[in-house]
């Protein structure tokens, strides 16, 4: 997040060349935050000097105070299939594609797919990357999916899970060629980072309000349905709130 890196970097800058009375300060730059939070994953509270108080910075407006944000389950999905010549004898094959197709039709057509909104609890999934294939003329016989389902709620984004689970295995079963011979489905999935929510009682929190009002601003406390930093930090011990630096409109041009 290149906005994000500017900011640490001129609030450093500054402190070097104007020498502003501070507390003791660690400025952490973390990688691989896009693909899963990996950096804020792994770091050590002891190497940082143990901070007590977190700021980070991503996308958004400058008053906003994200003070929790979703949790994330990544999903592996592979499906396996029976290859077979598929102009000649297309009915000796089982058709991995088919049974993704099967399985998303359903899944949408049950709100289990994008924005999902239950009587028992509100998230989102995605399945995000399909890989499979070799040829136009070989039924597919193995297809590589991967997704993810979030809530805030960690036994509601258990239950996306599960039903999306459940529905690939049904298609598996639902799917078969001329002999009654059906697909496998291989089903993983891990926590990449865990949800978290501060209150405005938090000292980090407080601080953070402060200091929007000192720059002439109203705060904009925020919980956001997606991943940060914050969720690894906060995790580790270190309370963090997050301030925007100016993106919008995330993972669009």
């Amino acid at each position: 997040d290149r906005g994000g890196v500017a900011v640490v970097l001129s609030t450093l800058v500054r402190l070097l060349h104007e020498h502003p009375a501070h507390p003791p300060l660690t400025f952490l730059f973390t990688v691989q935050e896009e693909i899963g939070l990996v950096g804020a994953r792994y770091v050590s509270r002891g190497k940082l000097g143990q901070p007590k108080y977190c700021f980070n910075f991503d996308g958004g407006l400058p008053n906003a105070i994200v003070m929790g944000a979703t949790g994330d389950e990544h999903l592996d999905i592979v499906i396996h299939g029976k290859a077979s010549h598929a102009g000649s004898q297309p009915e000796n094959g089982v058709s991995a594609v088919t049974i993704a197709g099967v399985a998303i039709a359903e899944l949408y057509r049950e709100g289990w797919l994008g924005k999902i909104s239950k009587p028992q609890g509100e998230g989102t999934s995605n399945l995000g990357i399909v890989q499979g294939g070799a040829a136009t003329n070989v039924v597919t016989d193995l297809l590589e999916i991967r997704g993810e389902a979030r809530s805030h709620v960690p036994e509601f984004r258990a239950e996306i899970v599960e039903q999306i689970r459940a529905a690939f295995e049904r298609a598996a079963l639902l799917v078969t060629n001329v002999s009654g011979e059906s697909g496998q489905v291989d089903f993983t999935h891990r926590t990449k980072y865990e949800a978290f929510r501060l209150t405005e009682s938090d000292p980090v929190v407080a601080m953070a309000v402060a200091a929007v009002q000192r720059a002439g601003l109203e705060p904009l406390p925020k919980i956001s349905n997606g991943g940060l930093d914050a969720n690894w930090m906060t995790s580790h011990g270190m309370p963090t709130v997050t301030f925007g630096c100016g993106q919008e409109h995330i993972h669009t041009t």
